[in-house]
């Protein structure tokens, strides 16, 4: 097949540090190229990938303090896009609701628009105008309002990036990688570290609009000791910091649409305990490779239940479920559905022109 896919301009594809759905699109492009598939990649010009590369912009927007304006690069993006649309057998639009405007006047070539986000107050009006094109939710919790929903797939990782650990560090510690911000929790690990006595190391990235949380909420409690926070992590860092955790903490406040963290963690071998919102019973195998609470102090109490599960488990369970191969087997069988589908509908289009 000739697939296009269209990564948002804000990171690079795979992004350096922090960046969940630049990772998803770098695995999911690479894997697509060594089947054999003719991919190429709408993304920011410092992006690494097998496929062919095509940039509006030389390096991520979020790294360049002379932009100001993303929409007007990713407006760009998209134009480029679709102006080549008939090169391609699909087009798979990571970006949002961004493309929905310019993929429904294009007929003879489908794009399928895997959502990353949950919906909002106000974006889900343009998903429900636009509500006939075809969706890949990421979990099935994510479907919270009526579209063509033609398949759930989950985000998978390459196992071979996260080292499994079989025995955290000593002395131990409690793990929360992530956003600060309200909705991710970083303030209720804090209190569960503080509740249970344990050391705590977070990591992740402080956005502008999360400032004032982070000054008022956070930093008061970093202390350097029991509280210790690391910035913003390489891959390589998050890994150590994953792997060599006693647990890992998803204490989220909001309806999380998949939460690669949580993969990323067992994947190591350490459990992850988090709150029953979201995606959470989906990714998760409560009692096996981590579990499930409805509160936070919950969460602190279970502590050292964690601690008793199989770590090779939690590895296991990853590779059986949230590889990368199986990522790749879900979206290939979307997409020939889908020029399947338009094949059936359109007379125009022969499917001796399309190399599955």
């Amino acid at each position: 097949m000739k697939i296009a896919q269209v990564a948002p301009l804000w990171e690079r594809v795979p992004p350096p540090n922090y960046g969940g759905i630049e990772l998803v699109v770098s695995r999911l492009t690479d894997e697509l190229v060594r089947r054999g598939h003719e991919v190429t990649l709408f993304a920011s010009g410092d992006s690494q990938t097998l496929a062919h590369l095509e940039a509006v912009y030389p390096r991520a927007l979020r790294s360049d303090p002379n932009v100001k304006e993303y929409a007007v690069y990713e407006m760009l993006e998209l134009s480029q896009v679709y102006q080549r649309a008939a090169q391609f057998d699909i087009i798979h639009s990571h970006v949002g609701i961004s493309a929905l405007p310019l993929a429904s006047f294009i007929t003879a070539t489908s794009t399928v628009h895997t959502l990353h986000n949950s919906f909002t107050t106000d974006n889900r009006h343009a998903f429900s105008y636009y509500h006939k094109q075809p969706y890949i939710s990421i979990s099935n919790s994510q479907r919270q309002i009526d579209l063509n929903y033609v398949g759930t797939v989950y985000n998978g990782i390459e196992l071979a990036d996260y080292p499994f650990v079989a025995q955290p560090s000593e002395p131990p510690y409690l793990a929360f990688l992530g956003r600060f911000s309200p909705d991710k929790g970083p303030q209720y690990a804090i209190a569960i570290a503080k509740q249970s006595g344990w050391c705590l190391k977070m990591a992740g990235k402080v956005d502008t609009v999360n400032l004032e949380f982070f000054k008022q909420e956070i930093a008061p409690y970093i202390d350097g000791q029991q509280i210790e926070y690391l910035g913003e992590i390489n891959h390589a860092e998050k890994t150590g910091l994953l792997g060599n955790a006693a647990v890992t903490l998803f204490p989220i406040n909001w309806q999380e649409p998949f939460g690669l963290v949580m993969i990323e963690s067992m994947a190591t071998g350490t459990p992850v305990i988090a709150m029953n919102l979201g995606s959470v019973p989906e990714v998760i195998a409560h009692g096996k490779t981590g579990f499930i609470c409805n509160s936070h102090a919950e969460m602190a109490a279970m502590i050292p239940a964690a601690l008793e599960l199989n770590r090779q488990t939690c590895r296991k369970y990853v590779e059986n479920k949230f590889s990368v191969s199986h990522m790749v087997n879900g979206y290939e069988a979307v997409y020939r559905q889908i020029i399947k589908d338009r094949i059936k509908s359109n007379g125009r289009i022969h499917a001796a022109n399309i190399q599955f």
